[in-house]
């Protein structure tokens, strides 16, 4: 008897502790994808992108939202990482608030951190220091959320290259103050890719095919 009690406090405990974290996970609306698209900046596009957010979002338990990925297009319609994310505020996977709006988001004041910009199972990406060092993130994106203009490739064709030509504007998700430069400080444009949009091009800059993802509803 005194061992099934024993069970049984042990199994509520464990329900306990679990459903907090599934109930933060639903109400979540940003994250880092855990993973890639496995072949680079080649996502299949922004309807790739989002779907890859989508699915990644749904698998984690968030429902009944609408998911956008953080990344501009270049050329004719170019579209605004800025314009496709809703109006916020965004929570990660804890419950915590990383910005406010729009333009929190893309202020000084935004709560983006390697401790904050979590993976939509609550995990911390591994960043400076770690290995593999993963921060860079694809935004393809100007520090307002803005795209570049036409011209020198920052969005790996549109999100469609993954071999040695193109190139992808990048964040540091972990941005700690300690880079030299300001750009490098930046979750969302610290330095292009180099060598191409391929996943090794990626990895040999400190990235994994990574990008941010806003519930836009």
């Amino acid at each position: 008897m005194a061992f099934k009690t024993l069970a049984l406090a042990g199994a509520a405990a464990l329900l306990a502790s679990v459903a907090p974290a599934a109930a933060q996970q639903a109400d979540m609306s940003f994250f880092v994808t855990s993973v890639g698209s496995g072949k680079g900046a080649d996502l299949g596009g922004l309807e790739g992108a989002d779907r890859h957010c989508q699915t990644l979002a749904e698998a984690a338990g968030s429902k009944g939202k609408v998911w956008r990925a953080y990344l501009s297009t270049q050329g004719t319609g170019a579209v605004n990482a800025r314009d496709r994310i809703g109006k916020g505020p965004w929570v990660n996977a804890k419950g915590e608030v990383v910005a406010k709006s729009v333009d929190d988001l893309h202020g000084a004041s935004n709560n983006l951190t390697k401790q904050t910009a979590l993976t939509e199972k609550g995990e911390i990406v591994k960043g400076r220091g770690d290995q593999p060092n993963m921060h860079d993130v694809l935004t393809g994106s100007q520090a307002d959320g803005t795209a570049f203009p036409a011209g020198e490739d920052r969005t790996c064709g549109n999100w469609t290259k993954s071999g040695a030509d193109g190139g992808a504007m990048l964040g540091h998700h972990d941005r700690t103050g300690l880079d030299e430069s300001a750009a490098a400080k930046s979750w969302n444009t610290s330095h292009a890719s180099r060598g191409g949009c391929s996943q090794d091009a990626l990895k040999s800059t400190g990235g994994a095919g990574l990008f941010y993802c806003f519930a836009a509803n």
